[in-house]
């Protein structure tokens, strides 16, 4: 009797919002904080928008995301007998009866709620004691047709068949509470708790929609976020651990033991795509070698020119030593090989040799520097960034870092920007690298 148990219902008529994701996810923590149950189930009343396809689409972005339910998946679609039951049930008690459809709507007929035009008050989990007087509803329509229930209906009678004890969602559906509550009264039902979640906005303090950028689970991961990220920033979003407490990254475990509503705010969270790529950054460097390099490929492998990139011999030397620096999130990846970062790796360098000085050094030093590079790395003993480094770097503090670092990097890359010249010598390995110094020498001369 004492069981919380809660429910994802999302509508299968599109792709997961971000907004609902959130939801699910405080579902989800507050649940398993309490070691209750998750019913899952999909409200498919709109058949005409609802599809198996979308049903995938969510199940899938939810397996992702780790966001596991107990009971479930089940369909309004295939309920139906049920709500009629209901109907018939409240016909009999009079409180609900057979009406003809207002001006504009379609149909002939409907059932609607005989409004008793009451306050109803209830108490939320996170805003406190709410009242609403429901006289402005008028008598409201729970189904187009004995056989056709709607939205309010349906969900109060899953709710109260499923045992569902507390009902967390959107600030929207504030309003459609009090109907609700009328329903469960005129089917003797027990009443769940509720609680219900800020909005999530955009900089504009509007609600997020598209004109702010991807908005669903599926363009998120399009654009490389992981779901460690996306768990760890939509967790954020609406509720905090506590006065003084500064933590920004959790992992779900820590979520889950940490989470309660208590510390869910009642205004609206903004959403920002600067905090969330910073958090996902830290996700992504936790994650092992092999499994970053995988998500790297999978982002390149279809671009024509990634797959160059992918069959290098030093693509895990790249991964390691420049991707894991640089990126918040994989799409960047792709965003760097079409905008030429990786030009110095793929291609051979073309520059003019006044190119390769370093302000006003003449260009006999600049190719004394070079050469004196080419000796050193002829007879280094290991290739790695930090073997290189040890032998270039004292040389070059004693020279002037600008005129021997720069040359070397330039006729490497042939960039004004790039990664450092070991960590790009490294990459390009022993042979490369002496190639494209002497080719350098040979410009200056």
């Amino acid at each position: 009797m004492n069981k919380i148990i809660t429910r994802f219902p999302p509508s299968p008529t599109g792709s997961l919002h971000i907004g609902n994701i959130r939801t699910l996810l405080f579902n989800y923590l507050f649940t398993r904080k309490n070691g209750g149950e998750i019913v899952m189930r999909f409200e498919d009343t709109d058949q005409e928008r609802s599809s198996k396809d979308n049903e995938k689409i969510a199940l899938d972005a939810l397996a992702a995301l780790g966001l596991d339910f107990d009971k479930g998946p089940f369909r309004q679609s295939e309920r139906t007998d049920k709500y009629i039951d209901a109907l018939n049930i409240l016909i009999e008690k009079d409180t609900a009866y057979i009406a003809e459809e207002s001006e504009g709507e379609e149909g002939s007929n409907v059932i609607r709620f005989r409004n008793p035009n009451k306050e109803i008050t209830f108490t939320d989990l996170i805003r406190g004691e709410i009242t609403i007087d429901t006289t402005d509803f008028g008598d409201f329509v729970i189904a187009r047709s004995a056989k056709s229930p709607l939205y309010h209906l349906t969900v109060v009678v899953d709710d109260l068949e499923m045992g569902v004890t507390h009902v967390i969602r959107g600030e929207d559906h504030i309003t459609s509470t009090p109907r609700q509550i009328l329903l469960i009264n005129a089917l003797d039902g027990l009443l769940p708790t509720y609680a219900h979640l800020p909005l999530i906005i955009g900089n504009d303090k509007k609600k997020l929609g598209k004109r702010h950028g991807a908005v669903t689970y599926q363009e998120f991961e399009d654009l490389g976020y992981i779901p460690a990220g996306i768990i760890n920033y939509l967790a954020l979003l609406g509720w905090n651990p506590g006065d003084g407490d500064e933590r920004e990254f959790f992992t779900k475990e820590e979520l889950i033991s940490e989470f309660s509503l208590e510390r869910v705010n009642n205004s609206p969270a903004t959403f920002s795509y600067e905090k969330f790529d910073s958090i996902n950054k830290h996700h992504l460097m936790l994650l092992e070698n092999e499994e970053y390099e995988t998500y790297v490929k999978k982002f390149l492998k279809n671009h024509p020119e990634g797959q160059k990139i992918i069959t290098h011999p030093s693509f895990s030397l790249l991964v390691t030593s420049v991707l894991r620096e640089r990126i918040h999130k994989f799409a960047e990846v792709v965003t760097m090989l079409e905008n030429g970062e990786f030009n110095w790796l793929t291609k051979t360098p073309a520059y003019d040799a006044n190119e390769l000085l370093w302000k006003e050094t003449p260009s006999e030093i600049i190719t004394s520097h070079l050469q004196h590079i080419q000796t050193t790395l002829e007879n280094v003993s290991g290739w790695s960034p930090e073997a290189l480094k040890a032998v270039i770097w004292p040389y070059a503090e004693d020279k002037g870092k600008g005129e021997v670092l720069w040359p070397m990097r330039f006729s490497l890359t042939g960039e004004k920007k790039s990664p450092d010249p070991f960590t790009v010598a490294a990459i390009l390995g022993k042979e490369e690298t002496l190639v494209r110094l002497q080719t350098a020498v040979d410009k200056l001369k």
